[in-house]
């Protein structure tokens, strides 16, 4: 009898170790729609000083590039040699960072003038960066974070990123907002927002429809990736390859 009365007191108070919470949904409004190179296939995305900055993909058309917003005029670019696959980037104080993706290769850019400073190596794919303010986190296509030293690039952990506790591969693009990681999920219309101590999804941002059909070009790949944030204003821009629009949204919940 006491081990009854023990078991129904532990399930009216939710003691123990039940199931993970679902994930929270959200979806979003168009706070603003802003022009993006229809040409751009978009690998890696942020915002500094008024300014998107971002890298593009495909051998011989990779390229980093420093855009302006309200009009997507390309006011600055580096055009990577014709060999590397252009990946995810990230600013890191007087740095801009950049992956590739099956070279297993990454480059150093002075951000002011973004000439090339050096190069590093690492281990796997290339797909995505972030930073939290003293780590670079990465993405290459699996369920793993990498977490890096900025100054050296040296690993300093990894962890799996579970929705419901099941690992979630294609990780793509990233955005650290607010103490989370905003992650594109490749090949999807849905942005998953990560727990970066446990790995956990705790919320889904789905963006269907964001792109109309008009807006769609027959034929290309067209799929959702591109992240950026607006700290000071609390601005989240998003977009994706070779999409002709970028959009400024807010999400809601559902």
């Amino acid at each position: 009898m006491r081990m009854l009365v023990l078991a129904a007191a532990t399930l009216l108070c939710g003691c123990g170790n039940g199931p993970q919470a679902a994930a929270r949904e959200y979806g979003y409004k168009v706070v603003h729609a802003y022009p993006h190179d229809p040409e751009a296939f978009t690998e890696g995305l942020f915002y500094r000083d008024g300014y998107l900055y971002e890298s593009t993909g495909l051998e011989g058309h990779s390229s980093v590039r420093k855009v302006r917003l309200e009009t997507g005029e390309i006011v600055q670019k580096y055009d990577l040699p014709p060999e590397y696959f252009g990946e995810g980037i990230v600013s890191w104080k007087n740095d801009l960072i950049q992956l590739t993706y099956k070279s297993e290769v990454g480059f150093v850019y002075d951000f002011t003038s973004m000439t090339v400073k050096r190069k590093f190596e690492y281990t796997g794919e290339g797909w995505a960066l972030t930073q939290d303010g003293s780590r670079i986190i990465m993405s290459d296509g699996t369920p793993e974070l990498r977490f890096w030293s900025p100054e050296t690039e040296a690993e300093l952990g990894r962890i799996t990123v579970t929705d419901n506790g099941n690992p979630m591969k294609n990780v793509n693009e990233l955005e650290w907002i607010k103490g989370r990681v905003y992650a594109n999920v490749w090949m999807t219309d849905r942005i998953a927002i990560i727990d970066p101590s446990n790995g956990k999804v705790e919320s889904w941002v789905d963006l269907t429809g964001l792109l109309s059909d008009a807006d769609r070009a027959s034929g290309r790949v067209d799929v959702l990736n591109g992240i950026a944030y607006d700290e000071k204003n609390d601005r989240l821009f998003v977009t994706g390859k070779l999409w002709p629009k970028l959009f400024e949204i807010r999400l809601v919940a559902k």
